[in-house]
């Protein structure tokens, strides 16, 4: 087996970690504190910085062939980890979630008039979007269950139905919404649901309210409640046809779980290099913290998850590339549940090395553990994962596969 990077992935790995160290991080404090200042209006730093990342030709690296830099899953796993060290960069180069999974979803299913008008700019990074599928009614972690209705009426489909978890809805730019309801109750099961475009200035569409998430309001992106009430779209705003739902989804979510596990990946290396200089910079007992032996216990096994599961996840990304997402069924849902189980460990035990200061606002670690917490639910909760691993693996002893 080869466990080197190709010289083109290095070399791409090179020049994302220079632009990031010279052009993103310097003006993190002036990105956030326009952010501070007035969350409606998307921040100057960040449009200043993404007109630099795109002139560098940093820009859609997640998309394959043409419209993006032609990066496998393999070759872009490693820059989703380095964005994924500091969350908010991944919009200096237009790689930032729902927005990657709804342009992938444009670019696989989207007609030709849909990829003119909202691929476009949405790969040119001037408008942002959202992603409409969980639901507070129902338990979303079986989409079967998902109430929201799209009936045809004439030229137009009527959307009833209400939202949460909408992330990107508190974007000043966000301007279209993919969502996901159901067309024909009376079809098979994965038959039922469809997804179709809905612009966020249709009458009817409305943001209810914002969510939370552990008290912070993840701002500039945001999470709302949305309520459709007889919002109508034309009928040429359907996505690929009418119960294609499910699968439209699947094939957003593979290449979409890569990127949100090797980001994640990216925030444990974060946290880990805060504690382990926050354990050589303070002394108790008389000796450095990093001294104590429960501490290189706890970066010991911190360096050796990472590694564990990093090479987890490019193997994922390494059996996408050869087969697609359902050649790596198991090993993606196996990815899902261990990285975020993985960093949250990890930003856990650098909370504990900061003391007061680790849970406070004064480090980055809170807040990162927040956001880590919430991959432990969104995109399907680890007892989704693991119930379709454990089927896989019952089907190979003759049992009911996955």
């Amino acid at each position: 087996m080869e466990f080197r990077h190709s010289d083109k992935a290095l070399h791409w790995q090179e020049r994302l970690q220079r632009f990031m160290d010279d052009k993103v991080l310097p003006r993190s404090a002036e990105y956030w504190a326009q952010v501070r200042e007035d969350h409606t209006r998307q921040p100057q730093a960040m449009e200043e910085m993404k007109a630099q990342a795109r002139e560098a030709g940093l820009w859609n690296m997640f998309l394959p062939g043409d419209h993006g830099a032609g990066l496998t899953n393999l070759e872009y796993a490693p820059l989703a980890e380095i964005m994924g060290r500091h969350l908010w960069s991944a919009e200096v180069f237009n790689c930032n979630a729902p927005d990657t999974g709804n342009m992938e979803v444009l670019h696989m299913y989207g007609s030709p008039e849909q990829q003119a008008q909202w691929l476009k700019p949405l790969m040119a990074g001037e408008i942002r979007s959202a992603f409409l599928m969980t639901e507070p009614a129902v338990a979303s972690s079986d989409a079967t269950n998902i109430e929201t209705r799209i009936e045809r009426d004439g030229d137009h489909y009527v959307i009833n139905g209400r939202k949460w978890w909408s992330t990107n809805m508190g974007h000043p730019n966000v301007a279209i919404t993919i969502v996901m309801g159901k067309t024909d109750t009376d079809a098979a099961t994965h038959q039922q649901q469809s997804q179709i475009l809905v612009p966020v200035n249709t009458p009817g569409f409305r943001v209810e309210r914002m969510l939370s998430v552990f008290g912070y309001d993840e701002r500039p992106i945001g999470h709302a409640e949305v309520v459709l009430d007889n919002v109508r779209v034309p009928v040429e705003n359907l996505i690929a046809g009418e119960g294609r739902g499910f699968e439209i989804a699947q094939g957003r979510l593979g290449p979409g779980r890569i990127h949100h596990c090797m980001r994640t990946i990216g925030a444990a290396e974060r946290a880990l290099d805060l504690m382990v200089e926050r354990l050589l910079s303070r002394t108790a007992f008389k000796k450095k913290i990093a001294e104590h032996s429960v501490w290189e216990q706890r970066v010991a096994e911190a360096r050796i998850n990472i590694e564990m599961c990093r090479l987890s996840v490019l193997k994922a990304a390494w059996m996408i590339d050869q087969g697609g997402a359902k050649n790596a069924k198991s090993e993606i849902a196996q990815i899902k549940v261990a990285a975020p189980r993985m960093a949250l460990q990890i930003i856990d035990d650098a909370i504990q090395a900061f003391g007061g200061a680790g849970v406070s606002g004064d480090t980055p670690l809170a807040e990162l553990y927040a956001g880590v917490r919430t991959l432990r639910l969104a995109d399907g909760p680890d007892e989704v994962h693991n119930r379709t691993i454990a089927r896989l693996e019952y089907a190979k002893h003759g049992g009911r596969g996955g």
